[in-house]
């Protein structure tokens, strides 16, 4: 029999118990610093013999961990890492520490590590992750600085490595200054801008950060990655889409770059440039299924129907992952000609994801307008809702059905009902608040609404509802003005308080202040009841051409706005 030399045998040794699974790579905390140091075996071994001792503590180390004795585990594999001063034992030892968090036995393990193999980028690597986390900033300088100098042809991976060492650093400024540091001897290497314009980025120094991104694009002008950092930096800039326009024209196949383009200009609301520049995306990737979404969603903003009806209908025979939002906009397109019985087809085959409430209250309503209310009503209580805030859209839903029919009692009705098994859902004290006075309960309105205050003491609307009833009805003007000047202080540019506020002043006796204030709440939003309060004041100031004016536009637009209809008659019989 021949004698195994002493080396072979610790080899032996730690490649059977590299059969088993590493434990760190069980959703260990430092993912990151765990990635990078997966490699194979270094080639610097120290000549240990493989005493009883020795394997036994193995053993010991490694059975610890698998029943979850960590503690003893980390303990054990840290002694064999500084008894052997193997490079393999203490990965091992800083592997099984990191998945126990303890970051101090690992830090102890990745030294050692790094000390017997000196070469190893993986080891360095995981040892500048620790230092990081650990906020040693000075100690940490100076192993990446090593890190960086060992790493020859891999230099441009390394660098761009090193904002993800810093992941989880909180102090980002002086992430910001050790990356400027570290990475002062390869300016010459675009990598380097790179993680400099992003630590100054995250160091909120957008000036700096725009600055090296230019300096990395100007080492490599056909670098993608770089010129959507630099379209990030600044989203809302028009500079932001001229330099992608810039690069695509350099670029023309940068696909990335154009989609961030065409997403650009539908920020800036250039639909039709957007549109064209998602049809060259479409035409190089004609099964791109998020291209033909954003293609389509656009189409529908530009009010091109068929256009879009086209590419949502290929989305669904795409299987699209997000083919329930493609069916809920084919169910309105339907819905808005009028083709019922495709509209309810759409809307039924949409599944149970985040899409199925609003397909469903969509489904109802399409059945309530076929005069089939009964039926849905139905659907609505079969409809299957996941949580309480989707319970409470349903019910509202169903008011909203009810109140469109006229039947306001019966509205009211199931937001009571609804409020009796969710006394303080929000949503539901709203409406049940507004369906109350529908039918002549004032004091059940001004409860709930003081309710849904006293619960959400920044809800603009509801501080506005009950200042506008209030004004409506002409009682305690004062009190409503200060409601409605609260709802204004939270929102202010909201054209229906604004309106509120309007229609308070009118009944206080400042029809001119009410004016002003009703047309700035017209023109934010052309609203039919607003319309019919600006009309009503202009006629009280005796400028009834004017009045009737408002009255005949909005009419037009909306000719079955029943409020408007009502304030026309008591002017115009």
């Amino acid at each position: 029999m021949v004698p195994m030399k002493p080396r072979f045998l610790l080899s032996l040794c730690l490649a059977c118990l590299s059969g088993s699974p590493a434990l760190a790579d069980d959703a260990a905390p430092a993912d990151e610093i765990h990635e990078q140091a997966a490699a194979g075996a270094p080639a610097k071994l120290p000549d240990v013999a493989l005493t009883p001792q020795l394997l036994h503590e193995f053993l010991v180390a490694e059975i610890a961990g698998q029943r979850g004795q960590m503690a003893l585990a980390v303990g054990s594999y840290l002694d064999l890492a500084k008894t052997t001063r193997d490079p393999r034992v203490a990965k091992r030892a800083a592997e099984v520490a990191l998945f126990a968090r303890r970051y101090d036995a690992a830090l102890e393990a990745a030294r050692i590590w790094t000390e017997a193999d000196p070469d190893s980028q993986p080891a360095r690597q995981m040892l500048a992750g620790l230092l990081a986390a650990a906020g040693r900033n000075e100690e940490l300088s100076v192993q990446i600085g090593k890190m960086l100098a060992t790493a020859g042809p891999d230099i441009g991976p390394a660098l761009m490595r090193l904002n993800r060492v810093f992941a989880r650093s909180t102090d980002k400024a002086a992430v910001h200054k050790l990356i400027d540091e570290v990475t002062a001897p390869y300016l010459g290497i675009a990598e380097a801008h790179f993680a400099r314009a992003i630590a100054a980025y995250e160091a909120q120094d957008p000036v700096a950060a725009r600055h090296e991104i230019d300096r990395a694009l100007a080492l490599r002008p056909t670098w993608e990655q770089a010129a959507l950092v630099r379209a990030q930096l600044a989203p809302h800039d028009p500079q932001t889409i001229k330099d992608l326009a810039d690069f695509i024209a350099a670029n023309p196949k940068a696909n990335d770059a154009r989609l961030a383009y065409a997403r650009a200009l539908v920020g800036a609301k250039r639909y039709e440039d957007a549109r064209n520049e998602f049809g060259k995306l479409l035409a190089d990737n004609p099964n791109n299924a998020d291209v033909i979404y954003a293609v389509a969603v656009l189409s529908l903003q530009l009010n091109d129907r068929a256009q879009a009806e086209a590419n949502l209908k290929r989305l669904v025979e795409l299987g699209y992952s997000e083919a329930d939002s493609a069916r809920l906009y084919l169910g309105q397109i339907a819905e808005d000609r009028k083709a019922w019985d495709e509209a309810i087809k759409w809307y039924g085959q949409v599944g149970g994801g985040e899409q199925y409430i609003a397909a469903q209250l969509r489904l109802a309503s399409v059945l309530a307008q076929t005069g089939h209310i009964d039926e849905a009503r139905a659907g609505l209580h079969e409809a299957r809702a996941s949580n309480e805030r989707e319970r409470a859209q349903l019910i509202i839903g169903e008011a909203q059905l009810l109140r469109d029919a006229g039947r306001y009692v019966d509205a009211y009705a199931v937001l009571e009902g609804g409020l009796a098994a969710q006394p303080e859902q929000p949503d539901i004290l709203y409406e049940t608040a507004l369906a109350a006075e529908k039918i002549g309960k004032p004091d059940v309105l001004e409860h709930d609404l003081r309710l849904l205050i006293k619960l959400k003491p920044d809800n603009a609307h509801a501080y506005n509802a009950l200042g506008y009833s209030l004004a409506d009805r002409g009682e305690r003007l004062d009190e409503a003005q200060q409601l409605i000047d609260k709802a204004l202080a939270l929102s202010p540019d909201d054209p229906f308080i604004l309106d509120s506020k309007g229609w308070v002043l009118y009944r206080k006796g400042d029809p001119a202040g009410a004016l002003e204030v009703l047309r700035k709440a017209l023109a934010i939003r052309a609203d039919p009841e607003i319309a019919a309060h600006v009309g009503e004041v202009l006629w009280v100031l005796g400028r009834r051409d004017e009045a009737v004016k408002a009255w005949d536009d909005a009419a037009k637009a909306s000719p079955d706005n029943e409020a408007l209809a009502t304030t026309i008659k008591r002017f115009k019989p």
